[in-house]
């Protein structure tokens, strides 16, 4: 009975100490864990939405509409160039810089080689076109336009006989630029050099390419907020 008491006096007396510890990490444990969740989060902070930059100005979407007055230099006979003059129209959709323009012009000469006839250009054309300012009230232009003429009037053949009623109707196409002055925030006056290439017949009566010079003088109107903000 004494052995018996003797072996539970020192199991008891063992097993302790390893209770004491495991009580120990347990609350070492606990104590982690509550000062993990009592940590502070960090927040990332907010960019406000008003240091965004704003829109460049020069995209604002623009109607353009032009009107002026054109001369046209078509090569004639015998070496001499034939001049034309009439009304010149422009639309263009797009931004401040680029856009895409629409341009239908007629030019007509009269009494062509003592005819008593006329001749005329009937210009149909569209393409893109770029804007670069230069100065507060000064920018330039450039476009490219695609599209169709017709031309008409009489002609001189290789065997002397004058022609009163010749006419095509064929592609065409021009390049060129210009520059505009800023009367106000919304209008403009523009002034304009073309390459114009168009088609007729040839003294031989065969249908040629032609190369044309056109130069216009409009005024153009800004429809919305085009104005002069965007530019330096």
């Amino acid at each position: 009975m004494k052995i018996l008491f003797s072996a539970l006096f020192c199991t008891l007396l063992c097993s302790a100490p390893a209770s004491a510890q495991s009580s120990i990490a347990g609350a070492s444990g606990e104590a982690a864990a509550a000062s993990a969740e009592a940590a502070p989060v960090p927040i990332k902070p907010v960019k406000p939405l008003r240091s965004e930059a704003p829109i460049a100005t020069a995209r604002i979407k623009i109607i353009e509409l032009g009107l002026g007055y054109s001369y046209l230099s078509q090569p004639g006979t015998q070496s001499n160039r034939l001049g034309l003059r009439g009304p010149d129209a422009s639309l263009t959709i797009g931004s401040s810089r680029l856009g895409l323009t629409a341009e239908v012009g007629y030019a007509r000469a009269s009494n062509v080689l003592g005819t008593g006839r006329h001749s005329a250009v009937f210009t149909y054309l569209a393409g893109p076109v770029f804007h670069h300012a230069v100065h507060r009230r000064f920018d330039t232009y450039v476009h490219v336009l695609v599209g169709g003429a017709k031309v008409s009037g009489p002609l001189l053949t290789n065997s002397g006989i004058i022609l009163l009623g010749g006419w095509t109707t064929s592609y065409a196409w021009a390049v060129g630029g210009g520059v505009e002055y800023w009367a106000t925030d919304s209008m403009a006056i523009r002034t304009g050099a073309d390459y114009l290439r168009t088609a007729f017949y040839d003294p031989s009566l065969a249908v040629r390419g032609q190369g044309n010079i056109k130069t216009t003088a409009a005024v153009v109107y800004y429809f919305g907020m085009r104005s002069r903000r965007w530019r330096r």
